[in-house]
């Protein structure tokens, strides 16, 4: 069966999600971050968590080689963050405030909520690789609004 590209992202678009940065430290020790929209909850005993990456992505290599991730959810007014983690660019880090915490992976400020993983699956998923996370460590601010992607554009979230 064959679709439009166009059309089916489209048709994914109508589900609106909050958007992450992921955090790892490459082999080298360099620090690596990538935007990602497909995060889910897995699992609460044992707490685990998913996201997935396309595979032609620049760092993919980094990511497969880490073992550990951290999961950082941007609230609302951080769009910035997410366009700079979005593209394939070399100084993502530049002037980027963060912590570490036990496994070294980057820890954004002011983000929602983060999630400190150890990697325990990854799976081929069409043209991306599903990495599954056992939750190691976690924060959240109770009273923050996230930021959502709806469209194929930024979106608020209006009080019920």
């Amino acid at each position: 069966m064959s679709f439009d590209p166009r059309a089916l992202r489209n048709c994914f678009g109508c589900f609106a999600t909050g958007v992450t940065v992921i955090t790892c430290v490459g082999p080298d020790g360099e620090l690596i971050g990538n935007t990602a929209s497909s995060f889910n909850s897995v699992s609460l005993d044992p707490p685990m968590i998913l996201w997935s990456l396309g595979e032609h992505a620049h760092s993919m290599k980094a990511y497969l080689a880490a073992d550990h991730f951290a999961v950082n959810v941007l609230r609302e007014g951080q769009e910035d963050l997410s366009n700079r983690f979005a593209r394939p660019q070399t100084n993502k880090w530049e002037a980027i405030d963060y912590e570490t915490w036990e496994t070294g992976c980057p820890i954004l400020p002011n983000c929602l909520a983060v999630l400190e993983c150890s990697v325990a699956h990854t799976y081929r998923g069409g043209d991306h690789v599903i990495f599954v996370g056992e939750v190691l460590r976690f924060d959240n601010d109770p009273k923050g609004t996230p930021l959502l992607f709806y469209r194929g554009a930024y979106q608020k979230l209006q009080a019920g």
